[in-house]
């Protein structure tokens, strides 16, 4: 994750986001990540940009033998290990793409809203391919190509402040995109649909499932979430590494 995790206005903002505050059952994307889930039980868990790190600690309370999780920013591993602690789980800081990926260390990859941080998405997916053990799993969740080619990454508004639509441009056209979320300039990085699932086919991973998220039904009750039915947010996708052969 980038630096603007680190800076204190931003955090504090952060800090009071329901999924902040209420862990993964406040996450509008838990309800269709959970059961993408595979068993744990007894496998070694990585997460790329932990964040407070409440899969790390999903994993551990599912029986996963050891987990951990990785993220560039201090402050969102010094909440992780306030709130997420567990015997089995090592938080490191360390970015994404420079984590070292040792071959074969891993049976599950798990990341949750920070690979659209990633300029190079393709040599993460080499990356991951190389850590994980012959059958492993990748799990991951990316903003939607919708979302990040998104114009401000905002809506458009009509005269009373209600949201008109979302205006999409230079949709094929991947990299920097700047934007503002809670109250800061972010940098963020737009892949297409194209450039996401052909990335991890083209590594060899098999693909499982590709969901795009929604609020579930309880979570329409929030104000202004049925505008998230207008357009995708998320991304979900499992791939597997097949085999039990070579590299």
């Amino acid at each position: 994750m980038p630096n603007e995790y680190d800076n204190e206005e931003f955090f504090a903002q952060y800090a009071q986001m329901d999924r902040s505050k209420g862990g993964l059952e406040a996450a509008g994307e838990w309800h269709q990540l959970r059961p993408l889930f595979p068993p744990l039980e007894g496998m070694a868990v990585l997460d790329l940009g932990c964040g407070y790190g409440w899969h790390c600690k999903y994993a551990a309370d599912h029986g996963a033998a050891r987990v951990l999780g990785i993220d560039l920013s201090e402050k969102m591993l010094a909440e992780a290990a306030r709130r997420n602690r567990a015997e089995k789980i090592q938080y490191r800081h360390c970015g994404i793409e420079a984590y070292e990926y040792p071959e074969r260390a891993w049976d599950v990859v798990v990341s949750n809203l920070a690979l659209h941080y990633i300029g190079d998405l393709d040599q993460v997916f080499r990356n991951v391919w190389q850590t994980l053990r012959p059958g492993g799993t990748f799990l991951f969740n990316i903003e939607h190509p919708v979302f990040t080619s998104g114009v401000q990454q905002d809506w458009i508004y009509r005269e009373d402040g209600t949201p008109k639509y979302w205006p999409v441009d230079d949709y094929f056209r991947p990299g920097q995109r700047e934007t503002w979320f809670l109250g800061c300039k972010v940098i963020k990085q737009h892949h297409t649909l194209t450039q996401i699932l052909m990335g991890l086919l083209s590594c060899g991973f098999t693909l499982e499932v590709v969901e795009e998220a929604q609020p579930s039904e309880k979570m329409l009750e929030i104000p202004g979430m049925k505008d998230e039915l207008r357009r995708p947010m998320m991304l979900l996708v499992r791939g597997k590494k097949e085999g039990t052969g070579a590299n």
